[in-house]
């Protein structure tokens, strides 16, 4: 049984890793490690295995992270995502970045298709 359990804390070791490395590759450099988000889906979760063993993964990860890691499935996706509060520059950048988003897809929508 000893070797099962071995087994066992290897994959999970696999899993926070692979989840580490995700996580980290979806941020965005500009915000300095904030404002971290990693969504998987389906074919990711059935993947990954049991979704109670995902989640307590990703909060692991995320603790190497320096994340404050919240999880939240929807539907059929699960939702990592950092909640730490930013500071007031990336904050501010953030914000910017998200307005000037918003004004592009205004400016796309107003425009004539064809």
């Amino acid at each position: 049984m000893p070797a099962k359990d071995e087994l066992a804390r290897r994959r999970y070791r696999k899993l926070v890793d692979r989840l580490e490395s995700l996580m980290k590759a979806a941020l965005t450099p500009e915000y300095e490690g904030y404002y971290g988000q990693l969504i998987l889906g389906t074919d990711d979760l059935a993947e990954m295995g049991d979704l109670k063993d995902v989640r307590r993964a990703a909060r692991e990860a995320g603790r190497r992270l320096g994340w404050k890691t919240t999880t939240r499935l929807v539907g059929e996706r699960l939702f990592i995502l950092d909640e730490r509060k930013a500071p007031e520059e990336i904050e501010r950048l953030g914000g910017d970045t998200a307005a000037a988003a918003i004004d592009r897809a205004r400016q796309e929508s107003h425009r004539p298709r064809g």
